[in-house]
């Protein structure tokens, strides 16, 4: 094999890991999304009163994790999975 095809599949093993760590983020996202909408008392329950906070401000800081966690998704798994999906194409 040479140095260009094992690069080709080392690089096509990356872009592939780095799509399923994004879908993985996005499960989480939706999950944590579920969580706070439908099972929003038992959640304000767990961490409300542990912590003294209101409704608003935990939503304030459930929905900043949610918008923090997305971009931290878009920025380290899937921009590098698609610039690595046009490097690849543009090899072959």
């Amino acid at each position: 094999m040479t140095t260009s095809n094992e690069t080709n599949d080392l690089l096509d093993t990356l872009a592939k890991v780095l799509l399923r760590c994004a879908l993985f983020g996005v499960l989480l996202l939706l999950l944590w999304f579920g969580l706070c909408t439908l099972a929003s008392d038992f959640v304000y329950g767990l961490h409300g009163r542990l912590f003294d906070l209101t409704r608003h401000e935990l939503s304030l800081i459930h929905y900043s994790g949610m918008a923090f966690t997305k971009i931290c998704i878009l920025i380290f798994f899937l921009f590098p999975c698609l610039a690595i999906r046009m490097v690849l194409r543009k090899r072959s």
